[in-house]
């Protein structure tokens, strides 16, 4: 006759099981998650079949770029991508380009809690006047208050459509989890209308031309305070318990305005979060949260194409020698008020 286990320890041993299981299961999902996107983590110099120098996008519209415009900056990266400038570029000939071939691109903007009242309206008004124009545009406002995003009159060929998303209790959260929300709007709306993608932060405003030069397969902006530091002097997030850690660079970007290709902006999205994610797990957040994780995807898998600081430009900088044209401009920050709920 078998002897009957105390009921008490029946229950410790299934609990046991059960917990084992879960376990089992998020670490399979986390290796799924990793292997899956393992090429967006290793530097692109290393991987099987890169070429140093090569770009994936092609240089043909490289060629029409007068380099040599600008003598006093850097027009072009030590990996051959352009640094685009005022003076470097035709408008009407890349204009002409895409509106002949109909290219269509999407704006997305996260609007949330006390941002959608402050800088929605300013921004779409301005986007109208001076995005892409000429060209297909879809406007995409990821909000946790549809009913309040304010009515507008677009222009033809450009449209509106509002996402829902979850209200976090931190602004933090709401900067970190977007990439998560980007990628998902890819494939299940953006990839089926638009060619290319920028993604924008809401507390900007644009006062000049951001046309289809500024389009490419990988697109990064560089930071306005930053361009002519040296890299030393880049906030990365030095902390080596961080995916996102970084102790040298080629620039430093801001992630206030990022584009590219449906395929790379979700490539980068996809990575940032993996990123994201395995820092919660390890209870790290980084320093300057998505921006740190961009920053260090964009070493890793250099960008096609650089926009120079004329394309997302603070006011308060003084010194603006460099700056011929002002194509956006950072918003009034009032984040004490808008950040608290």
């Amino acid at each position: 006759m078998k002897e009957q286990l105390p009921l008490s320890g029946s229950i410790s041993k299934a609990k046991g099981a059960g917990i084992f299981c879960c376990l089992l299961l998020l670490v399979a999902s986390l290796t799924f998650i990793y292997l899956k996107y393992l090429p967006y983590n290793v530097p692109v110099e290393t991987r099987p079949g890169a070429v140093e120098g090569t770009l994936k996008e092609t240089d043909t519209w490289n060629d029409t770029l007068n380099f040599g415009a600008r003598p006093e900056v850097k027009t072009r990266t030590s990996w051959n991508a352009p640094i685009v400038w005022e003076g470097m570029f035709d408008p009407n000939l890349y204009d002409q380009h895409h509106i002949r071939i109909k290219t269509t691109v999407a704006l997305t903007v996260f609007a949330v809690g006390r941002y959608l009242d402050a800088y929605l309206k300013t921004f779409l008004n301005s986007a109208e006047k001076h995005f892409m124009i000429g060209l297909q545009v879809r406007y995409y406002v990821f909000t946790d208050a549809p009913e309040k995003v304010p009515k507008f009159d677009f222009g033809p060929k450009r449209i509106l459509k509002v996402i829902k998303v979850e209200k976090y209790s931190r602004w933090q959260d709401i900067s970190m989890m977007r990439m998560k929300m980007i990628s998902e709007a890819i494939e299940s709306e953006i990839r089926h209308h638009c060619t290319y993608l920028f993604c924008f932060d809401v507390d900007q405003e644009l006062i000049g031309r951001f046309g289809s030069e500024a389009l490419g397969d990988s697109v990064a902006v560089l930071h306005a305070h930053f361009y002519r530091l040296q890299s030393s002097q880049f906030t990365y997030d030095r902390n080596p318990k961080s995916t996102a850690f970084l102790d040298k660079g080629d620039f430093y970007y801001h992630a206030a305005i990022f584009g590219g290709s449906c395929d790379g902006v979700k490539n980068l999205a996809d990575a940032c979060y993996l990123s994201i994610m395995q820092d919660k797990i390890n209870d790290v957040e980084a320093l300057w949260h998505d921006e740190s994780h961009l920053n260090k995807y964009f070493y890793l898998h250099k960008p096609s194409k650089v926009l120079s600081p004329e394309y997302c430009w603070d006011r308060w900088i003084r010194d603006n020698r460099d700056i011929r044209v002002m194509r956006l401009v950072w918003g009034p920050k009032n984040y004490e008020g808008l950040r608290t709920r």
